[in-house]
């Protein structure tokens, strides 16, 4: 079976290149033959509010990474389109995450599939963006239309993706996998000292890029509670604001929780992941939108309980009551869920039950439904 991945991989940073080599791995491991092909321009840089798009970690070993393609230039999109059409490859799995690639995945596809044996399958993170325009509405049906099939990461990505199939073609939902290459579980002890921090609070986290939609104002709003007066608690706020800091800090500041905040203001490394985690009682994502999130995987691969909102897919990922919780986008019921984590003691109830429900985010069940998706459109 021969595989080629079309997506952010090694150099890229972020959450999708690290699924992309992931799954590349998980294919290999299975015997597949598998190459990946990405960005030689990922963004513009008016596009990227980050201060870097490149990672720091080397290369994953033992997979072929090509990059061939720029995201704005269309000579690259036919040029690398023809080179893999003429590879012959059974799949190529396109991994969607905005409508800025649309054209270009919609052009690759379109040349790809003239040899008649390719499958394209659209590996759909988000089908929709979390902040919309006319122009998401115009670009996206390209992509959908190019496709053979699509699996789609959320039952909410899967009913966005139906919305503009006009062809009902075969797609699948599979669930984000673990994210796995972090590093292991270890002592909270151990990550307390690597960080240092106080050993004599307890610690919630707050993962990840900062962006609007992702609701950290909720959450500082909650922890101004005062019945969090009665834990000896701090919350971590730990990565790179993708939107102005001042507004956070003047919260902070007009909220009088500074003693209960810390804020590190970067892009986290792979290797610095575990750290974080290992620490934290619970990961707390207060969405205001969501379709799915790899925070709750790496969550999930740590055994964390974790707090989200009731928006998109996250409570597909989250069984209320028995991993953490789901809660109203609403700093009260925020404060609620964290308050009743404390004063009943949730922390080890909801770990033991993480441990089973985590075997649901196997790489292989990923595998399994991207093959599924072939033999289905080679049927057709």
């Amino acid at each position: 079976m021969k595989i080629i991945i079309v997506g952010p991989s090694h150099p890229y940073r972020g959450g999708i290149a690290a699924f992309t080599d992931r799954l590349a791995n998980e294919f290999q491991v299975e015997g597949a033959d598998v190459e990946l092909y990405t960005f030689t321009l990922q963004y513009p840089s008016i596009l990227f509010p980050g201060k870097t798009q490149y990672s720091d970690a080397p290369a994953p070993e033992d997979i072929k990474i090509f990059r061939k393609i720029n995201s704005i230039n269309p000579f690259t999109w036919i040029k690398t389109a023809k080179e893999i059409k003429a590879k012959n490859p059974d799949i190529v799995v396109f991994a969607y995450w905005m409508s800025f690639f649309a054209p270009c995945y919609a052009q690759m596809a379109k040349i790809i599939s003239k040899n008649k044996n390719t499958r394209c399958i659209g590996l759909v993170h988000n089908m929709m963006p979390h902040e919309r325009s006319l122009l998401d509405r115009l670009l996206s049906p390209c992509f959908v239309k190019r496709m053979h099939a699509f699996a789609a990461l959320s039952k909410s990505v899967l009913n966005d993706v139906s919305k503009l199939d006009k062809k009902s073609k075969p797609k699948l939902f599979s669930p984000h996998p673990l994210y796995d290459h972090y590093g292991d579980r270890e002592d909270k002890a151990v990550a307390l000292s690597s960080l240092y921090l106080d050993d004599n609070y307890n610690y919630l986290l707050f993962f990840g890029l900062i962006r609007e939609y992702k609701g950290l104002d909720l959450l500082l709003k909650a922890m101004s509670d005062d019945r969090l007066d009665n834990y000896p608690l701090k919350l971590i706020v730990a990565g790179e604001f993708y939107e102005k800091k001042e507004p956070y800090l003047q919260m902070i500041d007009n909220l009088d929780i500074k003693d209960r905040v810390i804020i590190c203001d970067k892009y986290i490394p792979d290797e610095e992941v575990k750290n974080f985690f290992n620490l934290a009682d619970m990961v707390v994502q207060p969405y205001k939108s969501a379709t799915q999130s790899g925070v709750t995987q790496v969550a999930y691969h740590f055994e964390k309980p974790m707090l989200v909102t009731d928006v998109g897919g996250l409570r597909e990922i989250v069984p209320n009551g028995k991993v953490g919780y789901v809660v109203e986008p609403e700093p009260k019921k925020i404060a609620d869920a964290i308050c009743d984590f404390y004063d009943n003691d949730r922390k080890e109830f909801f770990e033991a039950n993480i441990v089973e429900e985590k075997k649901k985010y196997e790489w292989s069940k990923m595998t399994e439904t991207i093959m599924k998706l072939y033999k289905e459109t080679k049927q057709l």
